[in-house]
């Protein structure tokens, strides 16, 4: 079975539990991101080769987790912008995986070395096509505004740079993947390294614009 396959077949099976309990709620989705937390913090702690990074990095993602919390469980009750937030740093990394792997091209940093130019263009190409689908199913105006699209770029961006930073202490330590829970995608930090930075930023985003 190729990489790709394993991936294709991870996310088909993950995708939907993760759903199952972000739109439960309530002790389920409690249970759930408490539980992704402790693997973080587990599998950081094998990345972090150097110790001065331990300890702000567990910070982080201690306040990383919590604005998806806020997101999921006090963001106007509702697990909406939880999701948006969600499928937008999930489209990007299916964009820029689809057109790296087709267009190739540059390489954007030796930092992630399968990171290309054409995979960030496919990032923001489809997780604009996310958003342009999602307010049309699911928002009163029916249509992608310039604000929102504005914030769809700056999530997207701010997923991918999540992915550059994470690649930046798994090459210092001299390691492939943060883990192996989840075949084809390496560990779970790998699998939601541009979201852990995605949520806090989008945070304070609607703390300091939207409210």
């Amino acid at each position: 079975m190729t990489n790709f396959q394993k991936r294709f077949l991870s996310s088909l099976l993950l995708i939907p539990i993760a759903l199952f309990f972000i739109i439960k709620g309530t002790y389920f989705f409690n249970f759930f991101i408490s539980i992704c937390l402790l693997i973080s913090i587990y599998e950081w702690h094998l990345v972090s080769k150097y110790k001065v990074y331990k300890t702000p990095g567990i910070i982080f993602l201690l306040l990383s987790f919590y604005s998806a919390y806020y997101f999921r469980n006090e963001m106007y009750g509702d697990y909406i912008y939880f999701i948006m937030i969600l499928f937008i740093c999930v489209f990007t990394d299916i964009g820029g995986y689809i057109f790296g792997k087709i267009f190739k091209g540059p390489r954007l940093t030796k930092i992630s070395p399968k990171k290309t130019y054409a995979g960030v263009i496919g990032g923001y190409l489809f997780s604009i096509i996310f958003m342009a689908i999602f307010y049309n199913y699911f928002s009163i105006d029916k249509e992608l505004s310039i604000n929102n699209f504005v914030l769809t770029i700056v999530i997207s961006t701010v997923s991918q740079l999540g992915d550059i930073v994470v690649s930046y202490f798994k090459r210092k330590s001299k390691i492939k993947d943060t883990g192996k829970i989840i075949p084809g995608h390496g560990g779970l930090l790998d699998r939601i390294d541009g979201m852990i930075f995605a949520f806090p930023s989008t945070y304070l985003i609607f703390k300091i614009f939207y409210q």
